[in-house]
């Protein structure tokens, strides 16, 4: 989870990077009302049911335009809050406050969709053994802010980039020329503490990726029944994973074929942002 020292080291340059798009010279707008030094307060407000999530980064915002901003929060990422809700109150340079406005605000609607995304797949699953994973299919730059809304929504992450683990898709296969071949040159280069995991997308795959000795099986796009009797075929002498087309509708169907773990990239490319709002600011 966020501290100050991994909010230094992984978030401030891009946070930095979105305040830089948003301003290239100026605030032209808050410095053409806003003359002077005045101190104020904003309302967060929550404007719909979900899960918050991103509020250290939303107070990050505000801190690295101005050290001296104070953001007095009522709740902690992973709460799940209601529409009407005053999640914080921010008091500082009213200039800072309006110019850091957006950005603090991007991130949080953002984070917080994907947590209660996340948290709506997460109950469905409720008591199973399947868990359910993130995927690399995240917007640019924001991977670390995604992912981190995954985990406070009750989901696991899968590999956090390319660097992190082995996973042999149907491209690779094809490059290396079959699953026996991509398995074995990945067992040569890869450190032994390296998982190998292989994408298959048929019962015949599935075979060829046990022979070949692969430590996680990923099911990609099967259909239930054939899903079900690819982890009958497995046994568990592999890890399986389920992917491709994962909805709300297909939860409980995934959980009968006994699949150890389901990735949903939807999670986040596709959850919509939560509405909260920055209120009534005034000078104090």
């Amino acid at each position: 989870m966020y501290n100050k020292a991994t909010m230094k080291i992984n978030v401030d340059e891009l946070i930095w990077m979105a305040l830089k798009e948003d301003i290239t010279s100026e605030d032209i707008t808050t410095n053409a009302i806003m003359r002077e030094d005045k101190q104020g307060q904003a309302q967060l407000l929550c404007k719909q049911d979900g899960v918050i999530a991103g509020l250290d980064v939303f107070e990050r915002v505000f801190k690295l335009l101005d050290e001296n901003t104070q953001v007095e929060f009522n709740f902690k990422d992973g709460d799940y809050v209601k529409n009407g809700d005053l999640l914080a109150i921010v008091t500082g340079d009213i200039r800072t406050i309006l110019t850091g406005e957006r950005v603090a605000l991007n991130y949080l609607q953002r984070m917080s969709g994907i947590a209660t995304h996340t948290r709506k797949l997460v109950e469905l699953l409720g008591d199973a053994k399947t868990k359910l994973l993130d995927t690399r299919k995240t917007t640019p730059n924001m991977r670390i802010f995604e992912k981190y809304a995954v985990k406070v929504g009750g989901g696991t992450n899968h590999r956090y980039n390319l660097s992190d683990g082995i996973l042999i898709k149907d491209n690779h296969i094809g490059a290396a020329g079959g699953i026996k071949k991509a398995v074995e040159m990945a067992k040569e280069y890869a450190p032994f503490v390296r998982k190998i995991e292989v994408e298959v997308e048929n019962l015949e795959q599935v075979k060829e990726a046990l022979e070949a000795g692969a430590d996680i099986i990923m099911l990609d796009n099967m259909d239930n029944a054939t899903m079900k009797e690819a982890v009958c075929l497995i046994d568990g002498k592999a890890e399986t994973e389920c992917s491709g087309n994962v909805t709300a509708e297909r939860v409980k169907d995934i959980i009968e074929t006994g699949v150890d773990y389901v990735s949903c990239g939807a999670l986040t490319h596709s959850s919509p942002i939560m509405d909260v709002s920055l209120k009534n600011l005034h000078a104090i």
